[in-house]
């Protein structure tokens, strides 16, 4: 094994994570935007579409991705204000629809979370 492999394994799994999250938010925003905006299965209303391409930049501009796993559970909050909000509410209305539409995801989802908090418990006390 030399040097180089294991930086690109690293640097593998955090593009993968990226790609999975990326995945997971525009999941979230499709179901949202197709339940709330009677919107067609693979297609966003402008507003969702914008909030979508701001949740990619983002991520892709995330500096702390190998240390986390979702933005909610970052110290840091890059989302300005209003997008912040937006998210929030597109969360609370598809979070719970996850199960429904896309079970493996949402498992994923939970079990990585309850994971990060226990992770994160242990490193304060």
């Amino acid at each position: 094994m030399n040097k180089t492999e294991p930086k690109i394994e690293k640097k593998n799994k955090i593009e993968l994570k990226k790609e999975r999250e990326k995945k997971t938010v525009a999941d979230m925003i499709s179901l949202y935007c197709r339940k709330n905006h009677k919107t067609e299965k693979g297609h966003l209303c402008t507003e969702c579409r914008q909030l979508l391409e701001y949740a990619i930049t983002r991520s892709d501009k995330c500096p702390f991705m190998e240390n986390k796993t979702f933005c909610s559970n970052c110290k840091v909050h890059c989302y300005e204000p209003k997008m912040r909000e937006k998210i929030r509410v597109v969360m609370r209305f598809s979070g719970p629809r996850m199960l429904m539409y896309h079970p493996v995801m949402a498992v994923r989802h939970v079990v990585l979370s309850k994971r990060e908090k226990r992770r994160i418990d242990k490193l304060n006390n």
